[in-house]
């Protein structure tokens, strides 16, 4: 695609609304323009088969980059509760099962955790983002974690996915409770985006964006 930093498009690879929406707020401010699979009816179903975040993230943006023929940014992300040998990890979406919700994975982590102490539910959360051209080729990549552990109960309406369990110790509240914008900074997408902001734009200074 060409023209002014403007008229760019970068295509997430999600059908997520509120995934698409807190990564636009993170790359919306760079000029482009930010669409999500829902823009695209002939999207693919990409199998998640891989055996790491980074894995799923690639699968993502290769696949529906070539398909779309657009620049495409995969993210799989994720969180890790070291009581639970590191699960849900890779499988944090469909925790619960096949028809899962983030109320009914919520519900589950809480009664897999039910005689856990507090002290012992350390979690981090994951986020890889990948960057692939219309080709499929992998220009850009990154990972970042965020650390805290899992409440004894919900708390707070914001965001979404675990963020009602997830507790940022140091602020003494859940991603739920702290907001979109605290959690932009924050979260693991939150940096995993600013590391990858500026492979992106070496990317559009050098010109080999088109």
């Amino acid at each position: 695609m060409h023209g002014s930093l403007s008229t760019r498009t970068i295509v997430l690879g999600t059908h997520n609304r509120k995934k698409g929406i807190e990564l636009t707020r993170l790359l919306g401010r760079f000029g482009f323009q930010i669409k999500t699979l829902g823009d695209f009816p002939n999207s693919l179903e990409i199998i998640e088969d891989g055996q790491t975040f980074a894995a799923n993230a690639r699968l993502k943006a290769t696949g529906q980059a070539r398909h779309l023929r657009e620049w495409t940014l995969g993210e799989d992300s994720g969180l890790a509760v070291y009581a639970l040998d590191g699960a849900p990890g890779i499988y944090s979406a469909r925790f619960s099962g096949a028809d899962a919700t983030d109320a009914r994975n919520n519900q589950f982590l809480l009664e897999r955790l039910r005689d856990v102490r507090l002290s012992r539910r350390t979690a981090h959360y994951v986020c890889h983002v990948t960057l692939s051209d219309p080709e499929g080729h992998v220009r850009a990549e990154s990972e970042a974690t965020c650390s805290g552990r899992i409440a004894l109960h919900p708390a707070g309406h914001a965001g979404f996915g675990y963020d009602p369990l997830c507790e940022i110790v140091e602020y003494h509240r859940t991603f739920g409770q702290l907001g979109d914008t605290v959690k932009s900074v924050l979260s693991h997408r939150g940096r995993a985006i600013r590391r990858f902001v500026p492979q992106l734009l070496h990317i559009l200074r050098s010109g080999q964006w088109d």
